[in-house]
C-alpha cells in the first residue's frame, strides 16, 4: 500500500477570522481558516486549500491588483508571500508587531501597511528586468515609507485610485490623508469629529469626496471646500479651503454597533455590518436604504465587494459563517457554515463521493469530496450526535445521539424516515450497523448493555448483556457474522448475533478500550487502549495475535499550562479512534495529539506520521517549553496583558467557571488540538480526518480525488478494447471515422481511470492520428492528458511517440493552457520537466557517441582469417573508391579476399 499521503484540501471550516478577498475576476472569494487560506470558486462551485500554513492564525491577507501574489499575516505580524496562481510561497517575513489592516494600490507597485498607530508603505515584490550580468533581481520586501501621526490602532487604509494618496481610519477618533511621496502643497490631513473610533474611510470616484464610518454608526460626508458664511449660506472668500465636513447621516440601529463596512467607488454602494448580525446597503451621497437584512445570529465580522459590484461576501467568525449574496437579485451564491462545536465523528460514503461530519453541536453535515462545499445539513437531532455510519449501499445513514435516539437517514431524499429509542431515556455513544443494513446496534454510557433493533420494523430486538462498563466502541465483521463492541470494563467482546447463543467470552486487556476495528476480511480486529496499546485479536481462535505500544507515537504537543514538555506530558498517550485501510495492510489511529499515526499491521511498525497542526494558537501543538512564557501568575498566554487598552467589550468576561465547550459565551481556554475521528476512502487512495481545524482531507492525489467522468454500465475494460480494436481495423481500411473511433477509445479509457487501460489505447492509436484525436479531445480531459504523458514519458522508450503527444498538446490546446496557466501548473511543470530529461540525455548520449566514433575512426581494427603469406595488410583509408565500388570491401560473389573484415563499424 502507497503510504506518501499529503495533504490536499480543508473542509468543515469556512472562516475563523481576518478579512476576506475577492481575486480581481470577481470569481473566486478567498479566506482565512485558522493559519491557512481557502478559496472558493464561485463560478465552477469548488473550493482547495493553499499548501502553506501559518504559525497562528491569519489575521489580514490581500491580493495585488494582478491576481499574481498574496499577501497573508499572521496575528504575531509574520506575513507569506505567495504565488496565488502556482500556489507557491515565495518569501517569508516579520513586521515585528501585530497587522491591523493591509492593502495593495490599484497600481500594485506599492502595498500600505497599518502596524499598530503606524503607516508603513512598502514596495510590492517584482523583477524589475535584468542586471549587467542578465541574472533577475528580486527585492521582496523593501520599506517606502514609515509614517506616524495616529494615537491608535489603525483600523483602515484605503487608497487613491491613482495610488497617490492613502486615507487611514484609526481608534483615536480621526482619520488621516496622507500621500505616497512628499507633493508640493499637501500636508497629511486630520479628519476629526467623531465621538468613536473611526471603522473605515473611503474616497469617493472622483476623490472629490471623503466618507468616514464610526462605530457609533455614524457616516460623515468630507469635501474641500471653503468655511460657509452663516448669513449668505455662501462660500467665505477670505477663509481657507480644507477639508470640513459637509452631512452628517446615521444608521439608527439602536445599540447595535458597526463592525465593519465596504465601499464600491463605481457605483457609490455602501455595505454595512453591524454586531446584532444585520447588514444594510447604502446608495451614496444621498444615503439611500437599498436593503437591510438579517444574516447571521451574531456579528458580522467582515464584509467585501466583488470588482463589479454584484456580490456582497460577509464572514462571521463565531458563528463559523460565510455567505456570498448577489444583492440585485437577491439571492445567495453561496451559503456554507462549519460546525459550531468539535466534531465527534465521521466516515465516507460506499462510492467515495461524500463526507459525513457529526459535531456535539447536535448537527449531521454532508460534504462533498469533489466541490469542498457542505451540501446538506441535518438538525433533528437534539444534542451532540457521537457516531455515524453507512448501510452496505449507501442510501441509507444511521446515527446515534446523546439526545436518546439511534436515526436512519435516506441519502437520496435527504430526510430521516425512522427512529430508534431504548425502552428508557439513554445517551448512545457508539453505533454499529449490520451490512445488509437490516439489524442496527448501539451501546450507551448509561447503560452497560448493547441494544439491537430492526430497521424494517424500527423495533427493539434484543439487549445484548455481559460489559460492565460503557461500550465506547463496535463494529461489525464484512460479512456480518459478527459483532465487537469495547468497553471501559477493560474487555473487548465478539458477539455473534444471529447465532442461538448470544453468549461471549470477553478478551482480557489492560486498560479501557477506546476504539475497535474489524479487518476487511473479517479475520482479525483491533483495539486501542487508553494506555496508549494496539492489541490486535484473531476471530477464529480469540487469541492475540499482536501488539504494538503507541504511546511515545501518539504523545505530541504540549498544553500552554504544561509546566514540561511534550515528550514528558502523560495526558494525550491513547488513540481514541482506529481503522484499517481498505486492503487491511495499514491501520490508521488518531487520539488527543496533533499526530495521526499509520502502522503496519504484519509488521508493527509506523510506516509515517502525519502533523495535524502547526498553528500555535492551538494547546497542543508546541514541543518543547519556553520558560519565558511561565510567569509567578500563570503562562502568559492566559493572562490579558492589554487591560484598559482593550476595549470595554473584549474586557467583560461571561464565561462560566469550568466550562471549556459547549457555551455560548466568550472562553479564556484556548481550543485543543486533537483528532477524533479518521476514515479511509473506500478506494484506499486518501483518508480524512476529524481535527480542531477541521475536516482534514489527505490524498495520493494531490490535484483531485477519484472522480470518473459520465461512468456508466457500457464503460467497461473489454468494452473498452473493443473500441480500440474496431479503430484499429477503420484505420487500417481507412474509414472516414477513424479519429472519432480512437478519440472515443481514449475518453473512454479516462472516464474508467485505470492506468493499463490508459496505456493499451494511448499506445494503441497511430502516430499519424495524434494531431486529429488531441484537435478533437474535450478540454476537460486535457489535465488528465497532460499528467498521463508526463507520467508515462518517464518509464518507456517510445521517446518520439511521448515527443509528438507533446508537441500536439501544446500547440493545438496552447491558448488554452495560456489562459488557465494556474490551474494547469502542476501539469506544465510536469511536462516542462520530462521535456529537459530527454534534452539532457539525449545531449549526453550524442556527446558520448560522437568520441567512441572518433577513437573507432582513429583505430580501425581487422578480424578474419590469416593471409596465406603471414603477412597483414595495411588498408590506406584515404585510399579512393573507384567507379562507386569499394576495393576494400568483400567481391561481389561473396568470395573472401583474404583482407578480413571491419569490426565495430557496422
Amino acid at each position: 500500500m502507497k503510504t506518501d499521503f499529503k495533504f490536499s484540501n480543508l473542509l468543515g471550516t469556512v472562516y475563523r477570522k481576518g478579512n476576506l478577498v475577492f481575486t480581481p475576476d470577481g470569481t473566486c472569494l478567498i479566506s482565512p481558516v485558522g493559519n491557512r487560506v481557502t478559496v472558493f470558486d464561485l463560478v465552477h462551485n469548488t473550493s482547495y486549500t493553499l499548501p502553506f500554513s501559518h504559525r497562528t492564525n491569519i489575521a489580514r491577507l490581500a491580493l495585488s491588483p494582478r491576481g499574481n501574489l498574496l499577501l497573508t499575516v499572521d496575528e504575531n505580524g509574520r506575513a507569506i508571500l505567495t504565488n496565488f496562481h502556482r500556489r507557491i510561497a515565495i518569501h517569508h517575513f516579520t513586521f515585528k508587531n501585530p497587522v491591523s489592516t493591509l492593502a495593495f494600490s490599484p497600481s500594485g507597485r506599492h502595498f500600505a501597511v497599518g502596524v499598530g498607530r503606524r503607516l508603513q508603505i512598502w514596495h510590492t515584490p517584482s523583477t524589475p528586468g535584468a542586471d549587467s550580468n542578465g541574472e533577475l533581481e528580486f527585492a521582496p520586501f523593501v520599506l517606502h515609507r514609515d509614517l506616524a501621526g495616529h494615537f491608535d490602532t489603525i483600523q483602515s487604509v484605503e487608497w487613491s485610485s491613482d495610488s497617490r494618496f492613502l486615507l487611514t481610519a484609526s481608534k483615536d477618533l480621526t482619520a488621516r490623508v496622507w500621500s505616497l511621496d512628499p507633493e508640493d502643497g499637501f500636508e497629511p490631513t486630520t479628519l476629526a469629529g467623531h465621538r468613536q473610533g473611526v471603522k473605515a474611510a473611503y474616497f469617493s470616484a472622483d476623490q472629490e469626496t471623503i466618507y468616514t464610518v464610526s462605530q457609533d454608526g455614524a457616516l460623515f460626508q468630507w469635501q474641500y471646500v471653503r468655511k460657509i458664511d452663516r448669513d449668505t449660506m455662501e462660500e467665505d472668500e477670505d477663509s481657507e479651503a480644507r477639508w470640513r465636513i459637509v452631512k452628517k447621516d446615521f444608521f439608527m440601529q439602536n445599540d447595535a454597533k458597526v463592525n465593519c463596512a465596504a465601499f464600491h467607488a463605481k457605483s457609490n454602494l455602501l455595505v454595512v455590518g453591524f454586531s446584532n448580525g444585520l447588514f444594510g446597503l447604502y446608495e451614496l451621497p444621498d444615503f439611500n436604504n437599498i436593503h437591510m437584512l438579517s444574516v447571521s445570529q451574531s456579528n458580522i465580522d467582515n464584509v467585501t465587494v466583488n470588482m463589479s459590484g454584484e456580490w456582497l461576501a460577509f464572514g462571521s467568525s463565531k458563528m463559523g459563517q460565510l455567505l456570498v449574496w448577489e444583492w440585485q437579485s437577491e439571492s445567495y451564491i453561496l451559503k456554507q457554515q462549519g460546525h459550531l462545536d468539535s466534531m465527534n465523528a465521521l466516515v465516507y460514503s460506499p462510492d467515495g463521493q461524500k463526507i459525513i461530519t457529526t459535531s456535539d453541536d447536535g448537527k449531521i453535515k454532508v460534504w462533498d469530496v469533489k466541490s469542498g462545499f457542505c451540501i446538506v445539513t441535518f438538525t433533528e437531532h437534539t444534542s451532540g450526535v457521537t457516531a455515524c455510519e453507512f448501510s452496505k449501499r449507501g442510501n441509507v445513514l444511521f446515527t446515534s445521539s446523546l439526545d436518546g435516539s439511534v436515526r436512519a437517514w435516506d441519502m437520496i431524499r435527504y430526510r430521516n424516515f425512522r427512529t430508534f429509542t431504548a425502552p428508557s431515556r439513554l445517551s448512545f455513544s457508539s453505533l454499529a450497523v449490520d451490512p445488509s443494513g437490516e439489524v442496527v446496534c448501539a451501546g450507551s454510557v448509561d447503560s452497560f448493555d448493547v441494544h439491537i433493533w430492526s430497521v424494517q420494523t424500527g423495533q427493539l430486538l434484543d439487549q445484548l448483556s455481559g460489559h460492565e462498563g460503557p461500550v465506547v466502541s463496535m463494529a461489525f465483521s464484512a460479512d456480518g457474522s459478527h459483532l465487537v463492541s469495547g468497553s471501559w470494563d477493560h474487555t473487548v467482546r465478539i458477539w455473534n448475533i444471529f447465532g442461538r447463543s448470544q453468549i461471549s467470552e470477553p478478551l482480557p486487556l489492560m486498560s479501557d478500550v477506546l476504539s475497535v476495528a474489524f479487518r476487511p476480511d473479517g479475520k482479525q480486529i483491533a483495539a486501542s487502549t487508553l494506555d496508549g496499546q494496539l492489541s490486535f485479536w484473531i476471530v477464529e481462535t480469540t487469541t492475540q495475535e499482536g501488539i504494538i505500544d503507541g504511546r511515545r507515537d501518539v504523545s505530541g504537543g504540549r498544553k500552554i499550562s504544561d509546566r514540561r514538555t511534550a515528550a514528558n506530558s502523560a495526558g494525550t498517550k491513547s488513540f481514541n479512534k482506529i481503522v484499517y485501510s481498505a486492503d487491511g495492510s495499514c491501520l490508521l489511529a488518531g487520539g488527543n495529539s496533533k499526530y495521526i499515526c499509520l502502522y503496519d499491521v504484519g509488521t508493527g511498525s509506523l510506516l509515517k506520521k502525519f502533523t495535524v497542526s502547526v498553528n500555535t494558537s492551538l494547546d497542543g501543538t508546541q514541543e518543547v517549553l519556553n520558560s519565558r512564557d511561565m510567569t509567578e501568575a500563570g503562562p502568559r498566554g492566559l493572562i490579558d496583558e492589554t487591560g484598559e487598552a482593550s476595549d470595554l467589550e473584549d474586557r467583560i468576561d461571561r464565561t462560566l467557571p469550568g466550562v471549556k465547550r459547549g457555551d455560548a459565551a466568550a472562553r479564556t481556554t484556548r481550543p485543543e488540538v486533537r483528532v477524533t475521528g479518521v476514515a479511509f476512502s473506500p478506494a484506499g487512495r486518501s483518508f480524512c480526518a476529524a481535527s480542531t481545524e477541521g475536516l482534514l482531507v489527505y490524498s495520493l492525489d494531490t490535484q483531485f480525488v477519484f472522480d470518473p467522468f459520465d461512468l456508466d454500465i457500457d464503460i467497461t475494460p473489454s468494452t473498452i478494447l473493443a473500441t480500440l480494436d474496431a479503430a484499429k481495423k477503420a484505420s487500417a481500411s481507412s474509414t472516414p471515422d477513424e479519429e472519432s473511433s480512437f478519440l472515443k477509445a481514449l475518453v473512454m479509457a479516462f472516464r474508467l481511470n485505470e492506468a493499463s487501460l490508459i496505456r493499451a489505447v494511448y499506445e494503441g492509436i497511430p502516430h499519424t492520428d495524434i494531431p486529429h484525436v488531441v484537435r478533437s479531445l474535450p478540454t476537460v480531459y486535457i489535465p488528465r492528458l497532460l499528467r498521463f504523458v508526463a507520467n508515462f514519458a518517464e518509464e518507456t522508450p517510445h521517446l518520439e511517440f511521448n515527443l509528438l503527444w507533446i508537441e500536439s498538446l501544446l500547440s493545438i490546446h496552447g491558448r488554452y493552457l495560456k489562459d488557465n496557466t494556474g490551474t494547469f501548473a502542476t501539469e506544465l511543470r510536469a511536462v516542462q520537466r520530462v521535456v529537459e530529461d530527454i534534452q539532457d540525455n539525449i545531449k549526453r548520449m550524442t556527446e558520448r557517441n560522437l568520441y567512441e566514433l572518433d577513437y573507432l575512426l582513429a583505430k580501425p581494427v581487422l578480424a578474419g582469417k590469416k593471409p596465406a603469406n603471414g603477412v597483414v595488410k595495411i588498408v590506406d583509408e584515404s585510399a579512393p573508391v573507384a567507379n562507386g565500388v569499394d576495393e576494400h570491401m568483400d567481391d561481389a560473389d561473396g568470395a573472401d579476399d583474404g583482407e578480413g573484415d571491419w569490426i565495430g563499424l557496422e
